[in-house]
């Protein structure tokens, strides 16, 4: 009885770990931000007709220094002996190590993105271990984020989903001199 009772313990446990997801390492050698485009100014970059844009906006980066700055030296006695120490403050500086920038990429364009394709994109997110939760076909905040977290992955850090990206994950068409 024991060992039955075990037996299906074990059962259990193996099919409950089916239903998780497993994550996939990111392939090496994939490099989304290739397809980035910095501009500063209004816009997209120019392209061909019919060529689909997304922005994203990478945010300024600042780092604070504190440094030790003198406010009062040490007051010795005749002997040498310290009759007051020095006293210090912490001065903080901001100093920008990157300003803001706007990142143009290709995008799949809206009409193509339907019920169906954001369905498609839940499922190849979710083999590939970024995206966790049941298929909706909604560009909801899980699959923004799982969106955000596979193109960091890969060069790209954006919510907004890349051509580049959609045709990693098959979803879009290539043409045969890309590949």
């Amino acid at each position: 009885m024991v060992k039955r009772s075990l037996m299906g313990l074990a059962v259990m446990a193996g099919l409950a770990a089916c239903d998780s997801p497993i994550p996939v390492a990111a392939p090496s050698g994939i490099d989304l931000s290739t397809e980035a485009v910095h501009v500063k100014g209004n816009g997209p970059p120019p392209g061909p007709e019919g060529t689909c844009w997304a922005h994203d906006r990478i945010p300024a980066v600042f780092e604070t220094e504190t440094e030790q700055s003198l406010v009062s030296a040490e007051v010795l006695d005749a002997d040498g002996a310290v009759v007051s120490p020095a006293t210090y403050r912490s001065v903080a500086k901001l100093r920008m190590v990157h300003d803001n920038d706007d990142i143009w990429f290709k995008a799949p364009c809206p009409d193509l993105i339907t019920v169906d394709f954001l369905a498609t994109l839940q499922r190849a997110l979710k083999a590939r271990g970024y995206y966790t939760l049941p298929l909706t076909g909604e560009m909801d905040a899980a699959t923004t984020e799982a969106v955000r977290t596979y193109q960091a992955d890969h060069g790209l850090d954006s919510p907004e989903l890349s051509l580049a990206a959609a045709r990693q994950l098959g979803l879009s068409a290539t043409a045969l001199d890309q590949l």
